[in-house]
């Protein structure tokens, strides 16, 4: 499956496999070595038949999707370990095994820790190791806990290392993977990019020359021509907006609003902020935008353009239209002309901004609004 092959935690799954395996190995060996010492052998055979049909259970389960996606499934291998754990009173007595007999799951016994690990992190596995180790001390008795000190020390460190490389493994994952979308998706609007520019946009260009030419009721067509032309093009470079953690791109927010009026010019790396601030930014970029259009003159262009500073963001709006002065601009948000006093002021102050407006009559005006990160 395409979401296995981009799965960085796939290799800690199949290592677990393994680890089972072996360390199944190692309690039948063990088992071997201390058969003379065990009380009831048939008990004995008995456990290890159950250790031996769940670890093949257990590896399936871990080598398939199901059981790597599904928490209950380790949930479930912790239950079934912890039983195996006790089924050694099959073998010997309770009497016996706090006296010094071993405990014959072994490191077996690790498997379901080193799981919950890599499905829940870090919590996942210390829960795993708190409850082995649980049930290691119920079994060996509060009278044995400096016997068994050694393993639980190396439980809790595997729970706790194992957990804390998949959490950071899982998130170098969903990073991948919005890598891989990225550059698929990069790849395919250059592809389609080639066929637009190809195709569509000559014709469109056409259109709009001919139809200036020959005058009258073509330039209408010209002019829409026009405007599906820079719709396009706007739409060819437009970067897809993703959301996350809270955060988006500002620039993919402020590209659309390109128009054959209007330019945008932003930088050619993402400046992600949050999405309060955007969304706000963009208002005040759509507010000073509608005011060219009623204020500046029918023939007036704007430019969008966005600057990364660092710790601070600029967002400037220019346009070449007809201009004001400022004491224009004063008497406007006196007589409650909310366009500028809220719309624009008010949003960036309330974001903790700054903004600055210049402005003279026949030299066009410009909003500079800063954030600060």
């Amino acid at each position: 499956m395409d979401s296995d092959r981009a799965d960085l935690l796939l290799p800690l799954w199949r290592a677990l496999v393994v680890f089972r395996v072996i360390t199944f190995g190692f309690a039948c060996f063990g088992v071997w070595v201390r058969w003379d010492g065990i009380v009831r052998p048939y008990g004995a055979v008995l456990q290890l038949a159950i250790m031996g049909v769940w670890t093949i259970v257990a590896s399936i389960g871990y080598s398939r999707h199901w059981g790597r996606r599904n928490t209950r499934f380790a949930f479930v291998d912790l239950v079934v370990t912890v039983a195996c754990m006790y089924a050694t009173l099959l073998a010997q007595p309770l009497l016996d095994i706090r006296a010094g007999a071993s405990v014959l799951t072994s490191v077996w016994v690790a498997g379901p820790v080193i799981a919950l690990a890599i499905s829940r992190g870090r919590d996942g596995g210390l829960a795993g190791a708190v409850t082995v180790s649980l049930a290691l001390l119920s079994l060996r008795g509060l009278e044995n806990v400096s016997k068994i000190l050694a393993n639980v020390q190396l439980l809790l460190v595997a729970g706790l290392v194992v957990g804390y490389a998949a959490t950071t493994m899982r998130r170098a994952t969903v990073r991948l993977r919005e890598a891989i979308a990225a550059e698929s998706a990069a790849a395919e609007r250059l592809r389609l990019s080639r066929s637009i520019h190809d195709g569509v946009l000559q014709v469109l260009a056409q259109v709009q020359r001919r139809g200036t030419a020959i005058g009258g009721e073509a330039v209408e067509l010209a002019s829409l021509a026009a405007e599906q032309e820079v719709a396009l093009r706007s739409l060819m470079a437009s970067r897809p907006v993703r959301e996350r953690q809270g955060q988006i791109d500002l620039c993919s927010a402020l590209l659309p609003l390109a128009t054959t009026r209007v330019d945008v010019v932003v930088p050619a790396v993402p400046v992600v902020l949050p999405v309060g601030v955007v969304n706000e930014l963009v208002a005040a970029v759509k507010e000073a935008l509608s005011n060219v259009l009623k204020h500046a003159g029918p023939d007036a262009r704007s430019w969008v353009v966005v600057e990364d500073l660092g710790a601070d963001v600029l967002v400037s709006v220019r346009d070449d239209g007809a201009g004001t002065t400022q004491d224009r601009l004063d008497a406007a948000r006196s007589d409650g002309h909310l366009g500028v006093s809220q719309s624009i002021r008010g949003r960036i102050t309330d974001l903790g901004g700054s903004v600055t407006v210049r402005t003279a009559p026949g030299e066009g005006t410009e909003w500079e609004m800063t954030v600060t990160r």
